[in-house]
């Protein structure tokens, strides 16, 4: 092999590497997956990271962290808990935020789910529909106000301080409340307080909302399992 392709190829995977790493991916797993290239299932993997993992610079990632579903966890009553046991450490709850609201949720969670979530700053003015296509890019789900409570209540130290992190779903999974559907969202006061809020989802999104990015982590693992990586 040539120098000059053996530096093609390290450029290449240098790239592919940095693609992974932005799609979630640590790097233990990174590694695996450049190991077991001969792997075709492997090759598929690196395929579908270059080509449909696309930089958007509207968004930023500024933190990441992880949370787990309780194991007593009853998604038709979530909502109702946290606020019995968090409810006192927010100045503001949104009297709308209810389980019979949320519904709809497009992912009823389920105990022992393990997701990565990812904090995006907005960078420039999106849409809503401009944050769901970013979310189904990075193959996030939509978990709405009930992921919100848990990023709050597993990753509270996390999220933003003075700004809004908000947690998409479908606009027909959304409440429609004052003539309009809400997103939820989290804000964390440089007091110690917190506020739980719903925003328009035909809002344009600006730079003081954070986008939280919920990557099922347990789906990943099959997928990593399924071409021999572990």
């Amino acid at each position: 092999m040539s120098a000059q392709s053996m530096c093609d190829g390290l450029g290449r995977m240098h790239e592919f590497a940095m693609a992974m790493y932005k799609a979630g991916f640590d790097d233990n797993i990174i590694q695996q997956v450049i190991n077991s290239r001969g792997n075709k299932l492997a090759k598929a993997m690196y395929a579908a990271v270059n080509n449909e993992i696309k930089v958007d610079d509207r968004f930023e990632l500024v933190n990441t962290f992880g949370i787990v579903v309780p194991k007593d966890y009853d998604h038709t009553t979530r909502l109702t808990t946290f606020e019995e046991a968090q409810g006192k450490e927010f100045s503001f709850y949104h009297e709308a935020i209810t389980d019979p609201n949320f519904t709809k949720a497009t992912t009823k969670l389920k105990p022992g789910q393990k997701f990565q979530v990812k904090v995006f700053q907005i960078k420039k003015t999106v849409s809503s529909e401009d944050c769901l296509a970013f979310l189904k890019n990075q193959q996030a789900v939509l978990v709405g106000a009930q992921g919100a409570t848990l990023a709050y209540e597993q990753g509270k130290d996390k999220l933003p301080i003075g700004r809004w992190s908000i947690s998409f779903d479908e606009k027909n999974a959304l409440p429609f409340v004052d003539g309009c559907h809400r997103v939820p969202c989290v804000h964390r006061v440089s007091g110690g307080d917190s506020k739980f809020f719903l925003d328009r989802f035909d809002y344009d999104w600006r730079d003081v909302y954070y986008l939280l990015c919920f990557c099922d982590l347990s789906a990943r693992d099959g997928l990593i399992t399924g071409v021999g990586l572990l």
